[in-house]
């Protein structure tokens, strides 16, 4: 299908998807750049229908569609339109030409534990209140890098598949399990699975290289603004913390995140 103009009833419905509240009602949202369309594609992630913009995309990008239409093109809708109407449903500046609609697969703590790998000790990551989209992108490019098992979200401040999110994890996000919970619900799931629960916390009592990271365990970071709860204290959790020997008492969450996951990754290495 060709599309021409910004009123057809396919485009509003796009635009309107770049609210967070129509992504939740709708079950669906949107995915910018090609780089990241063809990270959910071979992920096996739930492409509902592709959107692609020919003045946009240079030649790799263009050969890069046709396959993807000869392929995929039966069960997915595939719709070209003008600059003109790419630049109304793009975020930001996106100059490859491909959108993608997705249905979010909606997984719950179990589903995601269904999906643990069975050939290693898992590590989960979780992060609890964490309100940028783009440090949960960071947070989940170090995750995808250090070899982590899952990513849960404890207590969000914004939907999983925000446009942020997606662009900074640079399409990391479709490879790796993912779900939201309330953070009472995520440390119960930790509970009944056996998962050693280590809290980033700035006073905690073990220094972070001294954590046993080797067994199945969970690291756990809060806000920048307000750090952990304190649901994040008590049996099955053991606070670690990050010397700080300057005036700040604390880095950037995701920055945070970098130096715990490659640590318990350095830890299964050796």
């Amino acid at each position: 299908m060709f599309i021409s103009s910004t009123q057809n009833p396919r485009i509003k419905e796009l635009v309107h998807l770049r609210q967070g509240r129509k992504r939740r009602q709708g079950g669906k949202f949107l995915i910018d750049g090609r780089r990241e369309v063809f990270r959910a594609v071979a992920s096996g992630f739930p492409i509902l229908e592709v959107y692609f913009a020919p003045d946009f995309a240079d030649d790799e990008t263009y050969a890069w569609m046709k396959e993807f239409t000869e392929e995929y093109g039966t069960r997915i809708g595939v719709h070209e339109v003008t600059e003109q109407v790419f630049s109304r449903i793009a975020y930001g500046e996106r100059e490859d030409g491909v959108l993608a609609v997705a249905k979010d697969p909606g997984l719950t703590l179990e589903d995601v534990f269904d999906r643990l790998p069975k050939d290693r000790v898992p590590l989960i990551g979780v992060i609890e209140g964490v309100e940028k989209p783009g440090n949960i992108g960071a947070i989940l490019r170090s995750a995808d890098g250090a070899g982590l098992s899952a990513l849960i979200v404890a207590d969000p401040q914004t939907d999983l598949f925000n446009p942020n999110t997606i662009r900074a994890s640079l399409g990391t996000i479709f490879s790796m399990p993912i779900c939201a919970d309330s953070s009472e619900n995520v440390l119960a799931w930790l509970r009944k699975h056996e998962f050693l629960t280590y809290a980033a916390i700035v006073d905690g009592a073990i220094h972070y290289t001294k954590a046993d990271f080797t067994r199945p365990c969970a690291i756990a970071l809060g806000s920048e603004a307000w750090g952990l709860s304190e649901k994040f204290r008590g049996e099955g959790i053991q606070p670690i913390f990050l010397p700080m020997l300057g005036i700040a008492d604390s880095l950037n969450v995701s920055t945070t995140a970098a130096i715990l996951f490659y640590e318990a990754l350095r830890q299964r290495t050796h």
